[in-house]
C-alpha cells in the first residue's frame, strides 16, 4: 500500500490517536482530546453540507469560519488551483510579479469603492490588519507627523492575533496572556443597540444611538490628541459579541470625524467582504468611503489561503515614485494558486448572482430567525445579509445575561455540542454576551432557513430547561 493510499484509509480511532498525540488546535481546549472522546473530524463538504468521519451529515451554518461563501465541493475551484500549480506553483511578489496576482489586484481594485486602487496581498486576515496598521503609522511619518501612531477600535471587536492586530482587538481576555502587547490601541463603545442602556447611551432611536456611538470616536481622538491618532479600525458589521450592524448614518458620521482630525478610516472586512452582506464590500453596503479595506476568507471561498489590504491613491502616493519602500511582506502573499482560485471564485459570484441572492433573501432569513424570539432564552436577533447573531438571555424583561459559570455550562457544556449533534455547525460564542452566530454559504434559501430555525428551536428549548 502506498503512503498516499494509507493516508486516505485511516480509521477514526487512528486519526483520533494521532490528533491527541500531535495536533494543537486553534482557539480550542486541548483537553477535549486529552480527556474527552476526541474531536469532530470533518472529511467532506458539498454545497452547504459537511460530513464527519463517521458519515454523519451537517448543515454548515458558519461557512467553515465565515469563509466558504460559494459553498463546498466546487470542482472548478479545485481545477483552477491544479491548473495554476502545474504552470507556476509558487513565486514571490518581492520585486517580481506573476499574472495571477496582477490580474486579481486589477479586478479587486475595479470592485473596490472610490480610489482604493492598490492591493497589498497577504495570506490571511490578521496579516491584512497588521499591514494596515504598519502602513498607517509609516504613512504619517512620511507626512512629517511621526507622533500619529495610535489606533482606535471598538469594545469586544476582534481584529486578529498578530501582535499589532492584537493591539487593535478589543477583547481583554484574548490579550491578557500576551501582555504587554504593541502599544497604541484604544477602545470606544460598539454599536450593540440591544445593550445601549448598559453603555449609558440613548435608547430612543437607532439613529440617535448611532450618532452617540460615532461621537465617542471623536471624544477619544480629542482625549488622546489628534496629533497622536493614526487610524480608526471598524468592521462594517462587528463580528465578535454577535453581529452588531451599524445604525443608519453611523459610518457617515465616523467619516466626517476622521476627515476633521486627519485620521485614516480602515474598514476591516475580513468577514464582511465578498458577499457576506450582499455586496463585494461592506463599505458599499453602508455607503462610506474608507482609506483602506482589509479582506481575506471569502475572496477564495476558502479553497486556498489569501488576504490583502486595499489602499487608497492618497496613501499610495508617497510610494509611487522615488525610492521610498514599504519594508513589509509575506512569503506566500499573493500566492499564484490562491490568486488563480480567487479569480475563478469571483467568476462564480458573478455567474450565479450570489450577491443578488443574499440581498433578495436576507429579509426572509431574518424573519425566519426572528420566529425564535418566542422562546424565553432568545433576547435579540440582529445582523445583516447572511450574517446573524442570536443573543441568549436569562430574563427577557430585564435583558439579564448569564454569569461566567452559567455561560460555561450553557455554551461550552451544552449548546455547541447539542447543535452539532442535531446537525447544525455554527458558533456559540461568549466573547461578549452569549450568542449563537450564523453565516451560511451564500447559495442557500428559504428551505435551509427553515431547517436551521427548526434545529435551533429544538436545542434552545432544551437549553432553557437545563438552566
Amino acid at each position: 500500500m502506498s503512503i498516499s493510499t494509507e493516508r486516505h484509509t485511516r480509521t477514526e480511532a487512528e486519526l483520533q490517536t494521532m490528533a491527541k498525540d500531535h495536533l494543537w488546535m486553534h482557539f480550542a481546549r486541548q483537553s477535549v482530546m486529552t480527556n474527552g472522546p476526541g474531536v469532530p473530524i470533518i472529511v467532506k463538504g458539498e454545497g452547504h453540507h459537511i460530513w464527519d468521519s463517521a458519515g454523519k451529515k451537517y448543515i454548515d451554518g458558519l461557512s467553515g469560519l465565515f469563509v466558504v461563501n460559494a459553498g463546498h465541493g466546487r470542482k472548478r475551484l479545485a481545477q483552477a488551483a491544479a491548473t495554476q500549480a502545474e504552470q507556476l506553483a509558487f513565486f514571490p511578489i518581492w520585486s517580481y510579479a506573476h499574472p495571477a496576482a496582477i490580474e486579481l489586484a486589477d479586478r479587486i481594485a475595479d470592485l473596490a469603492p472610490g480610489d482604493l486602487n492598490h492591493v497589498f496581498f497577504s495570506t490571511g486576515g490578521g496579516e491584512a490588519v497588521e499591514t494596515a496598521f504598519k502602513l498607517a503609522k509609516y504613512y504619517w511619518k512620511l507626512q512629517g507627523q511621526p507622533t500619529k501612531h495610535k489606533v482606535i477600535s471598538r469594545a469586544v471587536a476582534y481584529h486578529g492575533t498578530p501582535q499589532g492586530a492584537l493591539a487593535i482587538t478589543g477583547i481583554p481576555a484574548m490579550k491578557a496572556m500576551f501582555e504587554p502587547v504593541t502599544p497604541g490601541g484604544f477602545r470606544v463603545p460598539n454599536t450593540n443597540f440591544y445593550r445601549a442602556a448598559d453603555m449609558g447611551a440613548p435608547t430612543g432611536s437607532l439613529e440617535e444611538f448611532g450618532v452617540w456611538a460615532a461621537d465617542r470616536i471623536e471624544e477619544m481622538i480629542q482625549f488622546e490628541g489628534p496629533e497622536t491618532v493614526a487610524a480608526v479600525f471598524l468592521e462594517p458589521v462587528q463580528n465578535s459579541g454577535g453581529c452588531f450592524p451599524p445604525p443608519p448614518g453611523y459610518f457617515q458620521r465616523v467619516r466626517e470625524i476622521c476627515d476633521k482630525y486627519d485620521v485614516l478610516l480602515v474598514s476591516d472586512e475580513v468577514i464582511c467582504a465578498f458577499g457576506r452582506l450582499g455586496h463585494y464590500f461592506g463599505a458599499d453596503a453602508y455607503g462610506y468611503q474608507p482609506d483602506m479595506i482589509t479582506f481575506a476568507k471569502a475572496v477564495t471561498s476558502g479553497y486556498s489561503p489569501l488576504g490583502g489590504t486595499i489602499v487608497s491613491d492618497k496613501l499610495y502616493e508617497p510610494f509611487r515614485t522615488g525610492d521610498t519602500t514599504f519594508y513589509h511582506g509575506y512569503t506566500f502573499g499573493g500566492h499564484p494558486v490562491s490568486a488563480a482560485v480567487a479569480l475563478e471564485n469571483l467568476d462564480i459570484f458573478e455567474e450565479e448572482k450570489l450577491l443578488e441572492n443574499v440581498r433578495t433573501n436576507s429579509p426572509a432569513f431574518r424573519s425566519t430567525l426572528e420566529k425564535l424570539t418566542d422562546l424565553p432564552i432568545v433576547g435579540d436577533v440582529r445582523g445583516d445579509g447572511y450574517f446573524f447573531g442570536i443573543e441568549l438571555v436569562k430574563d427577557k424583561a430585564t435583558k439579564e445575561t448569564f454569569d461566567d459559570d452559567e455561560s460555561e455550562r450553557l455554551l461550552r457544556g451544552f449548546l455547541s455540542k447539542a447543535l452539532f449533534d442535531a446537525g447544525l455547525y455554527c458558533r456559540a460564542d461568549d466573547r461578549g454576551d452569549p450568542v449563537i452566530q450564523l453565516a451560511p454559504p451564500l447559495t442557500i434559501g428559504q428551505s435551509e432557513f427553515d431547517e436551521i430555525e427548526q434545529i435551533l428551536r429544538g436545542v434552545l428549548t432544551e437549553a432553557w430547561t437545563r438552566l
